[in-house]
């Protein structure tokens, strides 16, 4: 167990039995410490995820068939381009394949919704970054009645199917759903309003989204009764704190990566003659 969490972070974060309105954004579950010594431990934590990065990118380079793949969802605010630039900006960017997925294109709506998807999963040795995910078409297309309801409700069961074949060809699935309380996304908002350096953030549609938290508060609940398998679980991570939020996926990553236990590959050469070698040129 790492040090300053009462229990394993996956003990401390997965959303076995959860209710949706029952989640404390404000929490930080499992953890001991405060918010100083939260930052502090995300930068130390970080060059161990650095660490654990490189591994899995040489094993990929030489060989190897795993990867990593981290789904982040959340409201508008919830912190998730947070986490990339703080947690994943900790790794080497090579070893890193990050994507967006907002409203379909033409050519994404000619396919199913997985389709899009398919195309961006990592590659050997590579962490994936999913900012929003194939969980949209099961969250703003449940809440905005986007498709008629027969077709989303199938969507869950896909998506598990899905996700079974991505664990089963050597892809290590983690999912966070991440929640701010209304009231501290409205603190973002007007930061983000009242600041002309983050007029670039906003979106009009965040505001009216807010009008829906019930609907997506049903919708996240669905998604955590429904998607939450063994070989791609959820972890429920409280975002009004932005250093927890980040911490904890710092841990959870440094969790998904030990697991595959990793090692350096060993030299298809002999060191020794190289070495000889070299000092002869």
């Amino acid at each position: 167990m790492a040090k300053h969490w009462a229990e394993p972070v996956t003990t401390a974060l997965r959303a076995d039995g959860l209710r949706v309105s029952e989640i404390d954004p404000s929490a930080t579950p499992g953890f001991t410490g405060d918010k100083q010594l939260g930052k502090q431990l995300l930068s130390e934590r970080g060059a161990v995820l650095s660490d654990l990065q490189e591994r899995l990118f040489a094993d990929g380079r030489t060989g190897g068939k795993r990867s990593v793949l981290l789904v982040l969802q959340g409201m508008d605010t919830a912190g998730k381009g947070g986490i990339v630039r703080h947690v994943i900006g900790s790794v080497d960017p090579q070893g890193v394949d990050h994507a967006s997925f907002g409203v379909p294109t033409e050519e994404e709506k000619q396919h199913d919704f997985l389709w899009r998807i398919h195309k961006r999963l990592p590659a050997h040795g590579q962490i994936g970054v999913f900012d929003r995910s194939h969980y949209e078409d099961v969250l703003v297309v449940r809440v905005h009645n986007l498709v008629p309801q027969a077709e989303w409700e199938q969507r869950y069961d896909l998506i598990n199917t899905f996700e079974r074949e991505v664990a089963d060809a050597g892809t290590t699935i983690v999912k966070v759903a991440m929640f701010v309380s209304l009231d501290e996304q409205k603190r973002r908002l007007r930061e983000r309003l009242e600041r002309p350096d983050k007029h670039w953030k906003f979106n009009p549609s965040d505001i009216t989204e807010r009008g829906y938290w019930p609907e997506y508060q049903k919708a996240y609940q669905a998604i955590l009764e429904r998607t939450n398998t063994d070989y791609a679980p959820w972890y429920v991570v409280p975002a009004d704190s932005k250093w927890y939020a980040r911490l904890a996926v710092t841990e959870l990553l440094i969790d998904a990566l030990n697991r595959l236990e990793l090692d350096w590959p060993t030299a298809d050469f002999d060191v020794d003659e190289q070495l000889r070698r070299l000092d002869e040129s």
